[in-house]
């Protein structure tokens, strides 16, 4: 086994970190992951290395990406909070790829956004944006995926429309419901950046998947799916964003945020681009139309409990 190549994934124990690991390991790959939540409930036994991420001191971070050919990089935050920021993600993510070119990393696959901006308002795409830079200058080689949604089984997005769908009546979307989404299967990702890892070109690609939804479409499909048709009306991006506010609290998470929002309505996460991955979310949503959205799936859970697994939390 130490014969062969070593990969390395940030977030393993997460969401498309643990997919990208799963596929890696069947391919027969060594894999280390480094993750802030080494002691969480591990899907790989001992087929995973676990190594602390230790932003603060580059040397040891070296020394963690020692001996790896690919380094696979998903780290991120969704929103800014009291504990974490978009600021301290991007402040951690540099000297990442700078530990990566000193360990003689030959290939980086970093996941980024759709529509990224250093101009952009919206500091999550502006972030996005810096870090791409800022691969691109390392020199390494690099291939840069810009997905918009994610979905599968441990999602946030789509499963708590789907709960939202099963606890109300009505489902208020903010404005006209217009703007549009390419959710992409996050199996079909990791696929994608396990093929990038092969390679050694340097690319940005479209991560999105094969169909593509406007919000309000998203919504009503999600709702016919799982056997919840609910009216859906417009209302102003103000009104949206208190009641998500207030479901929020009831649930103890921050279920949307006034960038998210914004970033919705400016259409930042529709690319006119052909689909990277082919799993129509329709499809997978039929599949899956008994559990998806029974419980609510919390994002300031996973940041606060290190030990569960992201499918129960």
């Amino acid at each position: 086994m130490e014969s062969q190549p070593l990969h390395v994934v940030t977030g393993a124990f997460g969401y498309s970190g643990k997919y990208i690991a799963r596929r890696l390991l069947r391919a027969g790959h060594r894999i280390r992951t480094l993750t802030n939540s080494p002691a969480r409930r591990n899907p790989f036994g001992d087929q995973i290395e676990v190594r602390p991420f230790d932003f603060a001191d580059r040397s040891r971070l070296a020394a963690s990406l020692q001996g790896a050919t690919v380094l696979y990089n998903t780290y991120w935050v969704r929103f800014n909070h009291a504990n974490f920021t978009h600021a301290t993600a991007v402040e951690n993510t540099r000297p990442l790829f700078e530990a990566a070119r000193e360990a003689g990393v030959r290939r980086v696959v970093h996941l980024s956004i759709t529509n990224p901006s250093e101009d952009s308002e919206l500091e999550y795409f502006r972030g996005k944006a810096q870090l791409e830079r800022a691969l691109i200058e390392s020199g390494l080689s690099h291939a840069i995926l810009r997905p918009g949604v994610l979905f599968g089984k441990e999602d946030v997005l789509i499963n708590n429309i789907a709960w939202a769908l099963r606890k109300f009546i009505v489902f208020p979307i903010f404005g006209d419901g217009q703007y549009r989404l390419q959710p992409i299967y996050v199996d079909d990702l990791a696929k994608l950046a396990v093929e990038q890892g092969e390679k050694r070109d340097n690319c940005i690609i479209a991560a999105i998947g094969p169909e593509t939804f406007t919000y309000r479409e998203l919504v009503e499909t999600i709702g016919e799916i799982i056997g919840k048709r609910r009216l859906v009306v417009g209302v102003p991006p103000w009104m949206g964003y208190l009641a998500g506010v207030i479901i929020g609290r009831l649930v103890g998470d921050v279920m949307i945020t006034r960038d998210e929002i914004k970033g919705l309505m400016a259409d930042l996460l529709y690319v006119d681009a052909p689909p990277a991955g082919d799993t129509s979310l329709a499809q997978w949503a039929k599949e899956h139309a008994d559990r998806l959205g029974v419980r609510y799936a919390s994002e300031l859970a996973r940041r606060s409990n290190r030990t569960e697994s992201y499918e129960n939390l």
